[in-house]
């Protein structure tokens, strides 16, 4: 096995990236592991490793990044968004809009808006889509 440097966690970030978006999450949370285990405290990799989480239906795992990310970064709204969904996804509605509302407050974005206006309202738990991307480079 060769040996990891920073420049081989950037290419299994990379490399993840694009697994994820070829939707094969649980290839991209292989990859993310060992980056994390290198880099634990690389955001940008805890949050593709919580999307990819998400898209493999692996609902406390990816609460758990997500949370982790929301400790280091309250601020980020894609992250608040996300946990929204997911918490959404797991049947926790009431849960989900508190951090709907919070993406909202801190990025009035349409969808994360929308999502804080009908949340419960509509029940929408289609749940499959990815939240999306997050936009952040590996640190």
């Amino acid at each position: 096995m060769p040996e990891s440097s920073p420049e081989t966690h950037v290419i299994d970030f990379r490399a993840a990236e694009q697994l994820l978006a070829a939707r094969d999450p649980r290839g991209a949370i292989q990859l993310l592991d060992s980056v994390i285990t290198a880099h634990p405290e690389n955001t940008a990799a805890r949050l593709l490793r919580a999307r990819a989480f998400f898209l493999a239906a692996q609902l406390r795992p990816a609460e758990l990044e997500f949370q982790i990310v929301l400790e280091r970064e309250p601020d980020n709204a894609f992250a608040h968004f996300a946990l929204g969904r997911t918490l959404e996804r797991g049947g926790r509605s009431e849960e989900a809009l508190r951090h709907f509302r919070l993406a909202a407050a801190l990025e009035p974005r349409p969808q994360y808006i929308e999502a804080a206006r009908f949340a419960l309202d509509t029940g929408d738990g289609d749940g499959e889509r990815d939240p999306g991307p997050s936009n952040r480079d590996p640190e």
